[in-house]
């Protein structure tokens, strides 16, 4: 993770946020988030896509500790990473959706290619 994007949150908080934004991102295949926090999702749920891919109990307990919940793990390694099995990274798009209404804030569309 970068060290420079901090999301206004201290580490334990932007931790848990980030794990719970990957394991959404990995049950729905498609989520609409600010663009920085996208930014900051992709790389997190390209490497649990990784493991995925790679198999194994080892792996599955790894990604168990970062993903929130087990059904989203188990989708992960039965259903996710067999479909990019030929596909070496790249696994997520990031498509810039305008601004929020509220605040302004740039939105973005992160989902599974």
């Amino acid at each position: 993770m970068p060290v420079n994007r901090k999301l206004g949150k201290t580490t334990d908080q932007r931790m848990a946020m980030l794990r719970q934004q990957v394991t959404d991102l990995l049950a729905l295949g498609h989520m609409e988030t600010t663009i920085s926090r996208a930014k900051e999702i992709a790389p997190l749920a390209e490497k649990r896509i990784t493991l995925g891919k790679k198999g194994g109990l080892n792996n599955y307990r790894q990604a168990l500790s970062f993903i929130t919940r087990e059904d989203v793990a188990k989708k992960l390694f039965d259903e996710v990473a067999p479909k990019y099995a030929e596909r070496n990274g790249g696994y997520t798009r990031i498509v810039r959706l305008g601004e929020r209404r509220g605040d302004g804030a740039e939105m973005a569309l992160i989902e599974l290619v």
